[in-house]
């Protein structure tokens, strides 16, 4: 065991990679269905931190590691993060997590003053190490010291596992009914002109009583496929392409022209074809929908975008990103310029702006070192808060002249996990030595405290959100997760509500109850000096 100490010692950088390493192969073992993902290599490293105490990882690892971590989260949350502060149930959304949040801190506090083997810095670890927030952490080893990291590793697994095992008991008991919003998806009806009252009316004419989201994308005339143009006039035995995002809607709105007839459109691809492209020009992301100038003689028409795994509504809004797939009717003489236009990189989908990276960063770490004054305490600076609102507004900005703030959703995950990653693993390293001595003397305790607070939160988070501002199910299941932090949770919650809401209710409170966290945790640190 010495040997294997000295050599770990003598080779920091090994030892960091080889935590990892071990870390994701733990993490990636589920336990009906729970898993620590990527919060193993924690555990790993306090493992390796005990076999070697002497081994010192430079703190400035660990600090860029959050650092990427917490500007990726930024990024690709701050559209839904600005929304949900500025619509109602957003708002009531982020009050719910909020309440919840102070009545753990308040939790926390107490249990400092009233349990005398858990004193103010481990307590807050124990708070972050519910709450899953590893920026909460770093908020308070700045101000502790390494004292934080121990009670966070004890309360870790618990942050997990209590809110999964909470929502999973509700929805058995209460079996909440969920929302019937589904994701959209493209559909399309080929209906024969026969009714009389269309006939001679202009496409502007025909499509404007149609619903939103369903339009004529095409016309079949003389044995030949046309894009639709607003100035065709409708006549006698035209096939209309008509397509929308809701089924049994198009198919009502469809029967208006006259009767079904499938395949006569779809099935001759000799004038017009669908084919997706992939966004990768720097040129096309960042435009809305009603900005993407498409040339005329291209006879292209837009029927369809996909990002991630999900299908979206066609908005004028809709802003495009890197990573999109694109769904285009037109020509296949027009497919090379189309290509162009676009780009069509799948390896740009992994490429990211280190420019605007760094002129990002930049400004969030330049924030974050601003003193604010506080009456009567002091000041305070923001730190990695200040970095997390900043990369925020850029992720909702997505563009700002040449600076392309928005990444491919892969090139995101990639920068913030890795980031989580490093920061967890040093973090465990540097704990590691006093961390068994620490949970031999007061472990029981750190597990019944860390299963306290979170389940504090997330009781809380679901009393407020169900019982007083009447919030579905399903949303509530993503305010809990976004509240409680950890994707795990996230993940579990599309499984008992498997709908669009739990990642829309996450992607609205995890980076407001982060932020919260860090500056609680700064604003206690700066009242206990």
């Amino acid at each position: 065991m010495t040997t294997i100490s000295a050599f770990l010692t003598s080779q920091p950088l090994l030892a960091l990679f080889l935590t990892i390493a071990i870390g994701y192969l733990l993490g990636a073992v589920s336990i009906k269905g729970l898993s620590l993902g990527s919060g193993a290599v924690l555990f790993v490293g306090l493992a390796v931190g005990a076999a070697a105490p002497k081994l010192v990882l430079p703190g400035l690892i660990g600090n860029l590691g959050l650092l990427l971590f917490l500007y990726g989260v930024g990024i690709a949350y701050g559209a839904q993060f600005f929304r949900g502060l500025t619509t109602a149930d957003g708002m009531k959304a982020n009050l719910a997590a909020l309440i919840a949040v102070g009545a753990a801190l308040a939790l926390t506090l107490a249990s400092s003053h009233w349990l005398p083997a858990i004193d103010l810095p481990h307590a807050l670890g124990a708070f972050a190490g519910a709450g899953t927030s590893t920026a909460a952490l770093q908020a308070a080893l700045a101000v502790f010291g390494t004292a934080p990291a121990t009670g966070y590793s004890m309360a870790y697994p618990i942050g997990v596992a209590v809110p999964i095992l909470l929502l999973g008991l509700y929805n058995a008991w209460r079996k909440p009914t969920l929302s019937s919003a589904t994701p959209a998806s493209l559909h399309m009806e080929e209906i024969e002109v026969t009714e009389f009252y269309v006939i001679g009316m202009t496409l502007t004419e025909a499509a404007r009583n149609l619903p939103a989201g369903i339009s004529i994308v095409a016309i079949r005339r003389g044995h030949h496929n046309l894009v639709a143009e607003n100035s065709m006039r409708l006549e006698r035995d035209d096939v209309l392409l008509i397509a929308g995002n809701d089924s049994s809607v198009l198919h009502d709105v469809a029967t208006r022209f006259g009767p079904a007839h499938p395949g006569r459109i779809l099935h001759d691809r000799k004038d017009l074809d669908y084919e997706r492209f992939f966004i990768s020009s720097a040129a096309v992301a960042g435009l809305q929908l009603s900005q993407l100038q498409i040339p005329d003689e291209l006879q292209a028409r837009i029927l369809h975008l996909r990002r991630n795994d999900a299908d979206l509504h066609l908005t004028p809004h809709r802003t495009l990103e890197f990573g999109d797939r694109i769904g285009v009717l037109a020509p296949r003489a027009s497919f090379p310029a189309l290509r162009k236009l676009f780009g069509d990189s799948i390896k740009s989908t992994g490429e990211i702006s280190y420019l605007s990276i760094g002129v990002g960063v930049t400004l969030g770490l330049a924030f974050g070192a601003i003193h604010w004054p506080l009456p009567l305490l002091g000041h305070l600076s923001l730190g990695f808060a200040g970095l997390l609102l900043v990369a925020l507004l850029l992720g909702r900005q997505r563009r700002t002249g040449m600076f392309q703030w928005a990444m491919p959703i892969s090139a995101n995950l990639v920068l913030r996990n890795f980031g989580l990653t490093l920061f967890l693993a040093v973090v465990g390293i540097s704990s590691g030595a006093t961390f068994a001595a620490t949970f031999a003397e007061n472990g029981m305790l750190y597990l019944l405290l860390g299963s306290a607070i979170v389940s504090v939160m997330v009781i809380v988070t679901m009393l407020v959100a169900l019982l007083v501002f009447r919030l579905p199910f399903d949303s509530v299941a993503g305010i809990v997760a976004g509240a409680t932090g950890n994707p795990a949770i996230l993940a579990f919650a599309n499984r008992i509500a498997p709908t669009d809401r739990p990642d829309v209710g996450y992607a609205m409170i995890f980076p407001s109850m982060t932020v919260l966290k860090i500056l609680l945790v700064q604003l206690v640190g700066i009242l206990a000096q």
